[in-house]
């Protein structure tokens, strides 16, 4: 599949974007990953201009809605770091799923390359989104209500912040 990437011209846009682990390897679920999610999303929050509107994160994918006044930026520096830190952590605590990620000599490759990302122009479409992010865990049958899946934006004790938004 060819990377879709966000255009040079729709930069400061405010994005749904999806992160996929590669072949949809569930990852996140164990050894504190969902926290190197969480603190990669705080900084970029404190660092590097990101503004979250809604978020999920699932076993092996996570979806945002987003928007920086540099999200190619964003996308590169989270996929970046997430990834050195993953493969830190997956060395230390189960070195051998290793190899699925393997695409060179010593270079292993955790992200799918595309983000499919979609910029938001409209209320509707962006309220379509939130519902879509929010109601992931509970199509997927982890939790029945959407507030009790702990790593998404619709829990109200999320420790990741997001902007509020007038619907």
């Amino acid at each position: 599949m060819p990377s879709i990437k966000i255009s040079k011209e729709l930069n400061s846009g405010i994005y749904f974007l999806t992160f996929t682990i590669k072949n949809w390897y569930y990852i996140f679920d164990r050894h504190n990953r969902f926290q190197i999610l969480s603190d990669s999303i705080q900084y970029c929050q404190k660092n590097k201009d990101l503004k979250l509107y809604a978020y999920v994160f699932m076993l092996n994918h996570i979806h945002l809605i987003a928007s920086s006044s540099d999200m190619i930026a964003f996308v590169r520096d989270f996929k970046k770091f997430t990834s050195k830190e993953i493969l830190k952590n997956i060395i230390a605590t189960e070195p051998s799923i290793l190899k699925l990620f393997q695409i060179g000599e010593n270079k292993y490759e955790f992200w799918q390359k595309t983000n499919m990302p979609k910029q938001i122009e409209s209320e509707k479409y962006f309220l379509q989104k939130v519902n879509y992010i929010q109601e992931n865990p509970v199509r997927k049958q982890y939790v029945t209500d959407p507030a009790h899946w702990h790593w998404s934006s619709a829990n109200p004790q999320s420790i990741i912040r997001t902007e509020a938004v007038d619907a």
